[in-house]
């Protein structure tokens, strides 16, 4: 029996120690419910309730991190600077097309120009 109670207070010691260097290693603002060296008053004062408490509702949640946010995406498509690069490709591209299509239209008339030029002088041969 005396064996049962010694691992008893070993254990009942072992977990205040360990409630109380938990407490102290925290962060402290993660901890829960009230500050930091309320609940280390509330362990010590209370060692056995004061630890299942700091357990139950001060210790700060070991979850997964929280993920930062990804960045907003513009809700307009002029705000989205990809969307306004790509409308300027698209732009810049129309623009040398139709100068392209200008210039082959200004060959054909000079073409066609020097062609009608060419028909209308008399040939001397003949």
């Amino acid at each position: 029996m005396p064996r049962f109670v010694l691992l008893g207070v070993i254990v009942v010691a072992a977990v205040i120690i360990y409630a109380v260097i938990d407490c102290l290693m925290s962060r402290a603002h993660e901890v829960r419910s009230i500050s930091k060296p309320f609940w280390i008053a509330v362990i010590l004062l209370l060692p056995v309730l004061g630890a299942i408490l700091w357990f139950l509702f001060g210790r700060p949640g070991h979850g997964p991190e929280p993920k930062p946010r990804a960045p907003r995406r513009p809700t307009a498509p002029d705000d989205d600077p990809e969307f306004l690069r790509n409308l300027e490709i698209r732009r810049r591209q129309q623009a040398k097309e139709a100068e392209l299509k200008r210039r082959e239209q200004e060959i054909a008339d000079r073409e066609k120009r020097s062609k009608q030029n060419d028909d209308e002088k008399p040939s001397s041969n003949g």
